[in-house]
């Protein structure tokens, strides 16, 4: 399977990031890939109000998302902001191709280093987990990064490949910490995690909303950095072998041999 994750700086503009997705998605097609990733909040930037910017799986942003898919014969998968019953939205991330279009909304909301993502965004609660040419992929976002649990339950549900967008804050031993633990779910669960995050903004944003690392990365089932790019801006293309779970599942049957 081959994967791409688009390393993108989202603004405010979500149709600019639109079209930020559609030149990226073109020179990932371009490159054979068959799973297009972008991070967290491609749609719009943390740190503006998000309830203006959302709008439903059937809205207009993401339906000109699922024509670009549909346009390079690729799954697309990208974060958004969705309503939410309440005066919040969610924070979803859009799956989309030709017979597939449904999101999975965040779970673990980012109340952390004085940040509080619960007071405007609302959390999910389904896993997600979708099958594409006999792979199941599942999805997570961000700060599900921190717990490993719901990476070994998209494993239980079938999942080879995990992928999780990101907008993941900048501070001392962040990026650090991102690659430590892009590595350890991947152990944990036995799978291929497929980490896409922002790149980092060229002026810092106002407050602390997150914004973005880099560093996007690829991790498989035992732990290896399969490929990685740096902070700037970039695009990654990465060719992975779904098998390998089934391997390191034989090796290390942690999934099996745990009793918590």
């Amino acid at each position: 399977m081959r994967i791409a994750l688009c390393q993108i700086t989202s603004t405010p503009d979500k149709w600019a990031n639109l079209e930020l997705v559609a030149e990226a998605m073109a020179k990932a097609a371009a490159q054979g890939a068959e799973v297009v990733v972008f991070p967290e909040a491609t749609m719009a930037c943390f740190g503006v109000p998000l309830g203006p910017v959302a709008e439903p799986l059937d809205g207009p942003w993401a339906t000109q998302l699922r024509e670009l898919a549909v346009r390079h014969e690729v799954v697309a998968m990208a974060g958004m902001f969705t309503p939410a019953d309440d005066d919040r939205v969610r924070n979803t991330m859009l799956i989309t191709c030709a017979r597939v279009h449904l999101g999975y909304d965040k779970i673990h909301l980012f109340d952390a280093f004085g940040f509080t993502e619960s007071r405007t965004v609302a959390p999910g609660k389904p896993t997600v987990v979708v099958e594409f040419n006999g792979v199941g992929l599942g999805a997570a976002i961000c700060y599900d990064l921190r717990f490993p649990g719901l990476f070994t339950t998209l494993a239980d549900q079938g999942a080879k490949v995990i992928v999780l967008g990101a907008s993941w804050g900048d501070g001392p031993g962040k990026r650090e910490q991102w690659e430590l633990l892009v590595r350890a779910r991947a152990v944990d669960s036995t799978s291929w995690v497929v980490a896409c995050g922002q790149a980092p903004p060229e002026q810092p944003g106002e407050g602390n909303a997150p914004t973005g690392v880099g560093y996007s990365m690829v991790a498989d089932p035992f732990g290896r950095v399969h490929g990685q790019l740096g902070a700037d801006p970039d695009l990654l293309v990465v060719d992975i072998d779904p098998a390998m779970a089934d391997e390191a599942r034989k090796a290390i049957p942690v999934l099996a041999n745990r009793r918590f």
